[in-house]
């Protein structure tokens, strides 16, 4: 059977990034995202909802992730969910989900607009190009009669 574990999520920090170094020398780093729905009720009031989820991110992107964020910036994640389970002292069975970065994206326009990693490499921060110089697309430009399959 299939399966795909893909996350996509855009939040705010709940907390500083938390980088530390795991026995093997590789960098480990943990934050918090904060990930806000605004919806309305039944009886049409705006009602705002928020879930909060721990991510965890390993090697070069952790330590630019450490870098260049903190408390309350945005980030878009890109990753997958990974169960944790362990015992607690009192010998309760406890588990939680996270999430694990594989990529991320600053979305605020900082200092850097881009920090895509490669999974082999260190992490190159980049800005993305300029589209400052692109025309926009008009109806002329587009014929959509000959692109409709039916």
């Amino acid at each position: 059977m299939a399966s795909l574990n893909k996350v996509l999520l855009i939040g705010n920090l709940t907390r500083d990034p938390d980088v530390r170094m795991l026995s093997s020398g590789r960098p480990v780093c943990n934050f918090g995202l904060a990930l806000n729905r605004n919806y309305k009720d039944s009886e049409g009031n705006k009602r705002e909802e928020v879930t909060f989820v721990d991510v965890e991110c390993f090697g070069p992107r952790a330590e630019a992730v450490g870098r260049f964020f903190s408390k309350g910036r945005p980030i878009f994640v890109e990753g997958r969910l990974k169960l944790d389970q362990w015992e607690s002292k009192d010998g309760e069975k406890r588990s939680a989900i996270r999430v694990v970065l594989d990529n991320f994206e600053f979305v605020d326009g900082g200092k850097q607009e881009s920090a895509s990693v490669a999974p082999t490499t260190a992490p190159p921060i980049t800005s993305k190009p300029s589209t400052d110089n692109i025309p926009p697309i008009t109806n002329q430009d587009v014929d959509l009669d000959e692109d409709v399959p039916f």
